[in-house]
């Protein structure tokens, strides 16, 4: 089983993704971002840095998935990941354009073969309101500068690119505006059972609205 959670920044991907991985007696694959040196300058000054962060970011994330979703899969363990491989060109298409838009398609799509799909990919939704929060409790050094509309538009481009199925693969939604799964295990309970219901994995309730 192999399940991919995915969302705007700040949503909270890694930390549903660490939640999890004892209900599901999973491993867990956790995107590695820090490490971007053009990270910090593209948010600061998005139309120099941009091409820089996506050839990093792109190239890093084929190495990671390369490496960990075949491995784990063929041993027969079960992975959660807190990224898709074929989200990355979701920022492309917002901060590139013209040829290096184009190079980069080239490159992700060659790369983006030999990368398994996931068995599901559970899309975390919240308002640009509740991000920018979140964003801000947090409190990264890099995303201090992270302006609205930025969210705004990812919010829009999230939304328009995990649809019902995505590249073959179903996504179940989850708007996570009023639910904190830190602090509530029932809204984790209700995150899970979600999930289980979507695999058909037992045991699992239909699901109801929380209260």
């Amino acid at each position: 089983m192999y399940i991919a959670i995915e969302g705007v920044i700040g949503v909270g991907k890694t930390t549903l993704a660490r939640l999890l991985q004892n209900a599901f007696e999973a491993e867990v694959l956790l995107e590695v971002f820090e490490e971007n040196p053009f990270l910090s300058d593209f948010y600061a000054d998005r139309a120099r840095y941009a091409f820089q962060t996506q050839i990093f970011f792109l190239l890093s994330r084929y190495r990671q998935q390369n490496s960990a979703v075949p491995k784990a899969l063929s041993e027969g363990r079960n992975l959660i990941a807190d990224y898709t491989f074929a989200k990355d060109a979701l920022f492309a298409g917002i901060n590139l354009k013209g040829d290096e838009l184009d190079m980069y398609h080239k490159v992700h799509e060659a790369l983006g073969e030999k990368i398994p799909k996931p068995d599901l990919v559970v899309y975390l939704q919240a308002s640009a309101d509740t991000l920018m929060n979140r964003i801000a409790l947090r409190d990264r050094p890099y995303e201090r500068q992270m302006e609205r509309g930025y969210i705004e538009e990812l919010n829009a481009a999230y939304e328009g690119f995990f649809s019902a199925s995505f590249d073959h693969t179903p996504v179940l939604k989850i708007d996570t505006n009023n639910l904190n799964v830190v602090q509530n295990p029932e809204h984790l309970k209700f995150i899970e059972n979600r999930i289980r219901e979507a695999l058909g994995l037992v045991p699992f309730q239909p699901s109801l609205p929380l209260g």
